[in-house]
């Protein structure tokens, strides 16, 4: 069986991808996430669930690594991690009765095992990757109206401290939702499951 790594930390991705009954590692790949001037929140979160499958990948030969990122965008403003009550409190009341993108952006990635590998992997060189292969999903979220008291509540009740936009949706944040409109419900949640299936399939990725 081909050794598959999640390049990441977050419990929540872990638990989606087990959904699919893979076997797997974890392994973070810590790395720059600045926005690029001017660079769009589909592209932001494409190129950084790109960029942590190659560190990953490179590091581990052989092996199938899964990237992804998530952005938030309300009214053309980027949300992410809010970390804190205060800032999850202020990114809610943007959200509240507005329209909310959340892209989840989603990369496979291979690096072809050689008796240089290590080189390689020294390297860090982009081109050595043999395969990757990457996608955005984008879910439209209409929260309703929400008064602080409510957002009061539910963020003292869920502490979605650790999620972009301060939203869990397979939680208590479900009942802040007037709509949600997507292709892959998974998406949501941080981890696309089906895009992540077929970009899997898409480097040949070897379950048996």
């Amino acid at each position: 069986m081909q050794k598959l790594i999640l390049a990441s930390a977050s419990p929540y991705r872990a638990i989606q991808l087990k959904q699919l009954g893979l076997s797997f590692s974890q392994v973070p790949a810590a790395i720059d996430e600045t926005p690029q001037h001017g660079e769009l929140a589909a592209a932001l979160c494409e190129r950084l669930a790109r960029q942590k499958a190659t560190k990953i990948a490179e590091q581990y030969p052989g092996a199938a690594v899964i990237g992804a990122d998530q952005v938030v965008e309300v009214a053309g403003e980027l949300l992410g991690k809010p970390g804190t009550f205060a800032a999850a409190r202020a990114q809610l009341r943007k959200q509240s009765g507005a329209t909310v993108y959340f892209h989840s952006g989603c990369a496979a990635a291979y690096l072809q095992a050689h008796e240089d590998s290590h080189t390689l992997s020294k390297a860090g060189s982009h081109n050595a990757l043999s395969v990757i292969e990457s996608a955005v999903n984008t879910t439209r979220v209409v929260f309703k109206a929400l008064s602080d008291a409510q957002i009061d509540d539910y963020l003292h009740r869920d502490q979605p401290f650790d999620c972009a936009g301060s939203f869990k949706s397979e939680s208590l944040g479900i009942s802040l939702c007037a709509a949600i409109y997507s292709d892959d419900p998974s998406s949501l949640v941080g981890l696309p499951l089906i895009t992540t299936g077929q970009l899997l399939t898409k480097i040949g990725y070897n379950n048996d």
